[in-house]
C-alpha cells in the first residue's frame, strides 16, 4: 500500500524500545490502541504484507493516518497504559467491554452513621464497600431486591431522626426496619447491614445460623409474630443458597471465566466461586473481538474487568491463558496487591466449573444474536412499512424530529431527536435556544431551527470540517411534531437552502401524519409498526425539549428574581447560582450562609432574604 510521508517518515523513525503506540486517522480519533516490546518492528508489521491482511486489520490499516507512541519504563508500565488509554479512548478497533463505562455496582455506606444499600457507576475511594460489577442495571436491581426482603435495610432518602411519628409503607410490607421512628437502634442495624455484606461475600453458613437462632429465640419468648417474619426471611436465604448450589470441593475463594465466541462477537461469563459455592454469575460481551485469538481475548477482558473491580480474588480460572500471561500477572498482583494464582484448569473439578461457564457463555452469545436478530427484522419491517405508507424514495434509516417548547412564547427552545436504523441515538441529539423570535410563534421558531440545522449541513458538504462532521449527515426524513402549518412553514425553509428531503408532520392529538402537497392527513393504525416508530421519535424530541425548556427557564426565573435584588450584579449572581442553584434552596438557606458566598455581604444577604 502507497504510505503518505509523513507517516512513512514517522515509521523510520521508531525506536527499538517498549511502549505504547496510538493509531489515529485523518480526524485524529484514536483507531487502536496497543504495546510492543519494540515500538519500531511492532508497528511497522502492520505496514508489511498488507495483501495477506484481511477482516479488521486490513480495515484499520487502510484508515491510519498518524501513529503516536510513548516509551515506558518496561512491559509492565506499557501494559498498565495500554489499560487504561483503552478504556477511557474506547477505540474503534480494540477490544472493549460493551458499554463497560456503565456497569453497575452495589455499593453500601458503610461509611455513614445510618449504612443505605444503593446502585452506583464507579467505584469512588469514599470508604464504602463495593461489589460487582453486574451485566446491566436489571442484575444488580434484581440482588438488591433480594437483598432487601433477607434483611430490611433503608430503602428512602430521608434524614434518620428516630423521631418521625409514624413510619413509611416499607415498614408495614417488612421490608426497613424503621430506624426513622426508633423502631431499632444503630448497633442492631449495624449488625443488620454486616450480615448484608456478609451474605454478598458469600459467607452464607454463618448468616443462615444467626437467622435460625433469632426465629427460635423469637418462638420461645412467644413473639410468634416476629418468629414468623424470621422463618420467612430464613426461608427465602435458604432458596437462594439452594440455588447457589455447592459445585465443588474447593473451599476457597475464585473466579471462573469461561470464553465463546461468533465471527463479531465474543462473551465472558463469569462465575463467583466463594466457600465451594457460585454466590454470583455476570456475562460480559467483548466488542471488535473479529480475527482476535483466544489468548488476546482472555487478556483483554482481564484487563477491562479486573482495572476497577472492587475485589480480585486469589485465584482466577481462565480458559486460555493470556497472551502475554508473565505481565498480566505482575499487572493483577498491583492491582490487587498480593500474589494472583492464574490458572488454566485441565482437569478435576476446574475443569468442570470451566466447561459449564463455557457453555454459558455460548447461550447468552446465541441468545443475543437471537434478540439481535428479532430486533432487526421488527425494526426493518416498521422502516419499510413507513416507507410504502409515506411513499418515500428509500427506507428511512435516520429519521430526525423536531420540536418546540415554551409558555406562553417566553423561553422557547427547540429539539432535535434521532433514530438510527430505528434506534435512538442521543449523541446526536441537539437541542436549540430561540433567537430571533421574542413573541410566541411556533411557526417562525421552527423556521429558526431547521434553518440552523440545515444551514450547518449545507455549510459542512460545502467545506468539510471533522468538528461539524455530524451536521453534514443528511437524513431520509424529517418530522416535524405539529400539523399542516408547521409542516409549511419547514418546506419554506427546507425550498430556501434548495434542498429535497422527505418532510412529513405529525400531529399528536388524533397521531394525523401530515403530507406535502396533501390537505387531508394519513391516519395510520393504531398498532402499525410505522406509527410506533413516528411516535418514538417525536416522544423523544418532545421529552428532550421539555428537559431543556425547565431547564431554561429555572435559570431565567432564578435570574430575574436576583436582578430585583439591590447590590446583586452579575458577579454575585453567579456565586449564588453556582452556591445555591434555586430560590428555594435560597429561602432554606440561613443568611450567615448567604453572607458566606464569595462576593457577598451580610447587609446584601439580609437584603436578598427579604425579597425572596
Amino acid at each position: 500500500m502507497s504510505i503518505p510521508e509523513p507517516l512513512a517518515e514517522k515509521l523510520r523513525n521508531l525506536p527499538r524500545e517498549p511502549g505504547i503506540y496510538t493509531f489515529k486517522d485523518a480526524a485524529g480519533r484514536t483507531l487502536y490502541v496497543g504495546k510492543a516490546t519494540s515500538l519500531r518492528d511492532r508497528v511497522r508489521s502492520y505496514f508489511q504484507a498488507t495483501d495477506a491482511r484481511g477482516g479488521k486489520t486490513a480495515i484499520l490499516v487502510s484508515q491510519i493516518a498518524d501513529v503516536e507512541h510513548i516509551l515506558t519504563g518496561s512491559p509492565l508500565q506499557a501494559l498498565q497504559w495500554e489499560s487504561d488509554l483503552i478504556k477511557t479512548e474506547r477505540p474503534k478497533y480494540n477490544v472493549v467491554l460493551r458499554d463497560d463505562k456503565h456497569y453497575p455496582y452495589v455499593r453500601i455506606t458503610v461509611q455513614e452513621e445510618w449504612p443505605r444499600v444503593e446502585i452506583a457507576r464507579r467505584i469512588a475511594p469514599d470508604g464504602a464497600r463495593y461489589f460487582g460489577p453486574f451485566s446491566d442495571t436489571g442484575s444488580v436491581r434484581r440482588t438488591m431486591d433480594t437483598l432487601n426482603k433477607l434483611f430490611p435495610y433503608i430503602l428512602c432518602t430521608k434524614e434518620i431522626t428516630g423521631t418521625d411519628p409514624r413510619p413509611c409503607l416499607y415498614y408495614y410490607i417488612h421490608r426497613c426496619v424503621a430506624p426513622c421512628i426508633g423502631a431499632v437502634s444503630n448497633e442492631a442495624y449495624g449488625a443488620l447491614i454486616d450480615r448484608v455484606i456478609r451474605f454478598m461475600d458469600g459467607r452464607t453458613d454463618e448468616v443462615l445460623r444467626e437467622l435460625r437462632r433469632e426465629m427460635e429465640e423469637a418462638a420461645d419468648r412467644q413473639d410468634f409474630e416476629q418468629a414468623v417474619v424470621m422463618r420467612d426471611r430464613l426461608r427465602a436465604a435458604e432458596r437462594v443458597v439452594e440455588q447457589q448450589a455447592v459445585m465443588t470441593t474447593d473451599r476457597g475463594d475464585f473466579d471462573v471465566i469461561g470464553l465463546a465466541r461468533d465471527e463479531t462477537h465474543a462473551c465472558a461469563q463469569v462465575f463467583f466461586m466463594r466457600d465451594g459455592r457460585m454466590v454470583g454469575r455476570e456475562h460480559f460481551v467483548l466488542q471488535n473481538a473479529e480475527g482476535e485469538t483466544a489468548r488476546v481475548l482472555v487478556q483483554a477482558f482481564l484487563l477491562l474487568f479486573y482495572r476497577d473491580a472492587p475485589h480480585v480474588p486469589k485465584r482466577i480460572l481462565v480458559s486460555e491463558a493470556p497472551e502475554d500471561e508473565t505481565t498480566v500477572k505482575e499487572w493483577l498482583a498491583e492491582t490487587a496487591g498480593r500474589r494472583i494464582d492464574l490458572k488454566v484448569p485441565r482437569r478435576g473439578d476446574g475443569a468442570r466449573l470451566m466447561g459449564l461457564a463455557a457453555r454459558n457463555a455460548t447461550e447468552a452469545l446465541e441468545r443475543m444474536e437471537l434478540e439481535r436478530t428479532t430486533e432487526q427484522q421488527r425494526t426493518t419491517g416498521a422502516m419499510l412499512e413507513l416507507q410504502e405508507i409515506l411513499g418515500l424514495p428509500t427506507i428511512p434509516d435516520r429519521i430526525e424530529c423536531f420540536d418546540i417548547s415554551h409558555v406562553q412564547g417566553t423561553y422557547t427552545v427547540a429539539s432535535m431527536s434521532v433514530l438510527d436504523h430505528a434506534r435512538a441515538r442521543p449523541s446526536d441529539y441537539r437541542r436549540f435556544r430561540i433567537r430571533t423570535v421574542d413573541h410566541n410563534n411556533d411557526f417562525a421558531s421552527m423556521q429558526e431551527v431547521l434553518r440552523r440545522r440545515f444551514g450547518h449541513l449545507v455549510e459542512q458538504n460545502r467545506t468539510p470540517t471533522p468538528e461539524n462532521e455530524k451536521w453534514g449527515v443528511i437524513p431520509d426524513l424529517v418530522v416535524i411534531d405539529g400539523g399542516k402549518g408547521q409542516l409549511n412553514a419547514a418546506l419554506e425553509i427546507l425550498g430556501e437552502l434548495e434542498l429535497e428531503i422527505p418532510t412529513i408532520g405529525l400531529a399528536k392529538q388524533h397521531e394525523e401524519v401530515f403530507l406535502p402537497g396533501r390537505s387531508d392527513p394519513v391516519v395510520l393504525p393504531g398498532d402499525a409498526a410505522a406509527l410506533f416508530l413516528l411516535q418514538r421519535v417525536r416522544d423523544e424530541a418532545h421529552r428532550f425539549a421539555i428537559t431543556y425548556h425547565r431547564a431554561s427557564r429555572g435559570k431565567g426565573a432564578l435570574k430575574s428574581s436576583l436582578d430585583d435584588v439591590p447590590g446583586v450584579g452579575p458577579k454575585r449572581k453567579r456565586a449564588l447560582l453556582q452556591r445555591f442553584g434555586s430560590l428555594d434552596a435560597m429561602r432554606a438557606a440561613p443568611i450567615e450562609e448567604i453572607a458566606a458566598v464569595p462576593g457577598m455581604t451580610r447587609r446584601t444577604a439580609s437584603t436578598l432574604k427579604e425579597r425572596l
